[in-house]
């Protein structure tokens, strides 16, 4: 939270009226950065920012041929890998009036925590979605400072919140983006930097293709996230499962974890019925 709360705010667990108007940043006219700007959430972002009238979007990929598509004269394409400390310097040294990041990269690697194979998947998850977002924060808070503030979104997870059991180490760090988010919005506050946090529940991308659960699509969670933004929400849930899912979670993070495993629990149970149905066909 940005300083200390009012007693309203502690009553409500909302940002007051006065804390949104000083959170919130104006999408139109500013220069933004987007990572992990090639798919899913990044690239729907990335042409939500175009759309609502950015001067620029750094647009950033592991791959520029990879944002061949996106053409327009506002945006400028960047190789950025977000472990790699050196593209990390140059996209900085590059971007050097960006008013806007969008810590977006990220991983879903491991499925389970008992393989020894699962080990370095959570290393690479950690990587990317936290180190990368450190990395990055570090490189362009003296530039945010410079161009009068700025915002950091840091694009989270609901399992962020509540761990997700079949992505258990994915889940952990988002976790620590999550708790990242919270130490930088205390840090960046006096030079005039808002950071938000975004918290997706299932999103129509390639990461989430093997769910069952209903998805949202990234175009519609990208709008949503810069409505936040404009709206100055600190904390911002871009779906119908988020939304839920964030009430539940402010009213009792236990019960979102005991629904959490209801629900992995009863996705599990129809894969099991399904993989049962061809074996009985067979038989």
């Amino acid at each position: 939270m940005t300083g200390a709360r009012t007693a309203a705010t502690k009553m409500t667990g909302q940002p007051t009226q006065k804390e949104e108007t000083m959170n919130a940043r104006r999408i139109e006219g500013a220069v933004a950065l987007v990572t992990g700007a090639n798919r899913g959430i990044g690239r729907a972002l990335t042409e939500a920012l175009l759309s609502r009238g950015v001067k620029k979007v750094y647009a950033t990929a592991r791959n520029p041929e990879a944002l061949r598509a996106l053409r327009d004269e506002r945006l400028v394409s960047l190789r950025l890998d977000v472990t790699d400390a050196d593209q990390i310097r140059a996209a900085a040294e590059a971007a050097s009036d960006v008013e806007l990041v969008f810590n977006n990269a990220g991983v879903a690697l491991a499925s389970a925590i008992a393989d020894s194979t699962d080990l370095g998947q959570a290393r690479r998850e950690m990587e990317v979605n936290y180190f990368g977002p450190l990395q990055l924060l570090q490189r362009l808070a003296p530039t945010l400072a410079r161009n009068g503030g700025g915002a950091v979104v840091n694009i989270g997870s609901a399992a962020g919140l509540t761990n997700l059991p079949f992505v258990p180490t994915y889940s952990a760090s988002k976790a620590a983006l999550h708790s990242l988010t919270q130490a930088a919005r205390f840090l960046l506050a006096a030079q005039g930097t808002s950071v938000f946090g975004v918290y997706a529940g299932p999103v129509d991308t390639d990461m989430s293709r093997e769910l069952a659960f209903p998805k949202t699509s990234p175009r519609d969670v990208a709008f949503a996230i810069l409505d936040g933004i404009e709206a100055g929400q600190e904390d911002i849930f871009p779906d119908p499962f988020a939304v839920d899912f964030g009430r539940r979670f402010q009213s009792s993070p236990k019960a979102s974890e005991r629904q959490v495993a209801a629900m992995v629990s009863g996705e599990a149970a129809r894969a099991s019925r399904d993989q049962e149905r061809p074996e009985r066909a067979r038989a």
